[in-house]
């Protein structure tokens, strides 16, 4: 007599059919009986359980989640009439839940680095805010944290935790290039085809997005942040397609770098600028190449050269606002001057800053009675700066001079050219974005708060990546050898 098989492999797999035909009959049931909203709920639900049940089995699902949503949800937000402000800090808790039943000790232990602590300390710091006794309300403090240090510290966690291989890596850059590029085509959409009624309602409570008659491309974010995102991908293309890869891939990469510059020359951000120079001085310095040295010093002085003492392209608006950014008596530069003035004068007397949410958006939000919620940053240095004292944006500035010092460190090293031209591109794209955060607040705000916090991260897994790519290499060289 056959004893029946009820080992885990069996088990699995037929619970899970039978509870897909369990909902599949309440819907049908459902849908017969009240109208279409009930099945529509249940099948909604069904699809979160399948996913949560993915998520628990894998985390990487989750951290991909994550960044797709960080691009994209301005578009999801659009289709589905608005979602709640806390999805992405429940989904990144949500994966890490499913990194603690799914881990193990050693992979925990990965977080134990330089980085992590530092980005730790920061959180400490941001969460001590609270009881600044200058600061604003609970609120305007509990909405501000989220993106000023709660999500990168899991996303950087989650990073070295879960983004471990060559081939973790080859994907994640995969899909942060494929998603900006989404996000530039929406933009040319926007540029040379209209705005969809969502598009045309944002423009209508943004007045800044229309300048000289001239729209500034936004497609799912605002104009500042689309911009330096773009600019930041681009110098990631162009700097890949330098590396030592095939010919069809540096033909695609130029190519898709082509429209990344025009998506960052349709924003009409100025600040995009400061990018493209710190990520491309960055990415000179670090190729080790004399060539590279000298050719990429002359470009980059004859493009500042042309910007700043020529009038070539101000026929053309796009040109002529970026060419802009190089004037110093620019007025829209000069009232920023004059603010920083203001909050110098303020912040005298408050070394440990006002508290978090007393300025920007959520100052006029939750905090109106603040002086401080009068001024506009126009800076995320300057935001910091103002909510932290100049205590905290010191220790906040030196934190992360330190990271990209040491990612410069752990890029020289690097062994592997091919390995080496990605980090590269990853590194100089997130200090671009750093120093244009002076601008405009930009790496506070998605998706450049995903993609800097992750490349930091792939830069610091650098050195683990390239003992990998050896390590097969070596063992290549052996079996070819027997």
């Amino acid at each position: 007599m056959h004893r029946l098989n009820l080992s885990p492999e069996w088990v699995k797999p037929t619970l899970f059919a039978i509870f897909s035909l369990a909902i599949a009959a309440v819907i049908s049931m459902l849908t017969i009986k009240i109208d279409l909203v009930g099945p529509i709920l249940l099948t909604f639900l069904f699809i979160l359980v399948v996913y949560l049940i993915l998520l628990l089995r894998n985390p990487k699902i989750g951290l991909i989640t994550a960044i797709i949503y960080s691009f994209l949800s301005g578009f999801i937000n659009g289709l589905v009439g608005g979602l709640p402000s806390g999805v992405l800090e429940v989904l990144l808790i949500a994966v890490w839940i499913s990194v603690i039943f799914k881990c193990s000790y050693g992979d925990l232990e990965l977080i134990n680095n330089d980085l992590c602590i530092l980005i730790f300390i920061w959180f400490i710091i941001s969460v001590l805010e609270v009881a600044n006794p200058a600061g604003g309300s609970v609120e305007g403090w509990l909405a501000e944290i989220r993106t000023m240090a709660l999500y990168p510290l899991l996303l950087i966690s989650l990073g070295f935790i879960l983004i471990k291989t060559n081939k973790d890596l080859n994907s994640i850059i995969i899909l942060f290039l494929g998603l900006a590029l989404i996000a530039c085509l929406n933009g040319i959409k926007q540029q040379h085809f209209g705005l969809s009624l969502r598009e045309q309602a944002f423009i209508d409570g943004n007045s800044t997005h229309i300048i000289w008659g001239k729209l500034r491309v936004f497609s799912f974010y605002d104009a500042a942040q689309f911009g330096s995102s773009q600019a930041q991908f681009a110098i990631i293309s162009i700097i890949l397609a330098f590396g030592n890869f095939k010919y069809w891939k540096k033909i695609l990469l130029l190519g898709v770098s082509c429209l990344f510059l025009y998506g960052m020359l349709i924003s009409g951000t100025r600040g995009v600028i400061i990018v493209i120079i710190v990520g491309a001085i960055t990415a000179i310095f670090l190729s080790k190449s004399y060539k590279i040295l000298f050719l990429g010093s002359a470009f980059m002085l004859l493009v500042f050269g042309g910007l700043k003492y020529t009038h070539i392209g101000s026929g053309n608006y796009e040109i002529h606002r970026l060419r802009s950014a190089l004037n110093p008596e620019d007025a829209s530069l000069n009232v920023r001057f004059s603010n920083q003035k203001l909050y110098r004068e303020y912040l005298k007397s408050r070394p440990f800053g006002e508290g978090l949410g007393v300025t920007g958006f959520f100052g006029h939000k939750f905090n109106s009675d603040k002086y401080l919620s009068t001024l506009e940053p126009d800076s995320f240095w300057v935001k910091i700066w103002a909510m932290y004292g100049i205590v905290g944006f010191v220790f906040w500035f030196c934190m992360y001079m330190y990271i990209i010092g040491k990612g410069c460190g752990i890029v020289w090293t690097i062994k592997n050219e091919k390995l080496r031209f990605k980090l590269i591109a990853l590194l100089s794209g997130a200090t671009g974005v750093f120093f244009c955060s002076y601008g405009n607040e930009i790496m506070n705000i998605m998706p450049s708060l995903v993609v800097v916090s992750l490349s930091l991260v792939l830069v610091y897994q650098g050195p683990k990546i390239d003992s990998e790519l050896e390590l097969k290499e070596q063992l290549k060289v052996r079996n070819y050898a027997i």
